[in-house]
């Protein structure tokens, strides 16, 4: 029990601690998935909603919810996701639950 409550734990630390990644990461919920990005965000409405010192902590992102597509910017705050939505909505998404885009 304490071996796999580890290895997530290192994994989410290596992530936050390492915002770099080679692809994207990505979480699903049925036909609903947030994308998460290491290329810098470049909403101006997102970066419009943030206090200025922000800007480079913030990520691209993109969310399909319910077949709609949605510009967001993220950053990580300790075990999470941090997101700002274009329209103003913000969400949070565990870190644990962000998986490597597969290749087909």
């Amino acid at each position: 029990m304490k071996a796999p409550a580890l290895a997530a734990a290192l994994a989410v630390a290596a992530l936050a601690s390492a915002p770099t990644f080679a692809q994207d990461l990505i979480a699903r919920q049925g036909n609903d998935s947030v994308r998460l990005s290491d290329a810098s965000c470049k909403s101006e409405l997102v970066l419009g909603r943030l206090e200025a010192g922000q800007h480079e902590e913030f990520h691209s992102a993109t969310a399909v919810f319910q077949g709609q597509n949605f510009v967001a910017c993220w950053r990580a705050m300790g075990n999470v996701a941090f997101l700002v939505y274009e329209d103003g909505d913000q969400g949070v998404i565990p870190l644990q639950e962000l998986k490597p885009e597969l290749s087909t």
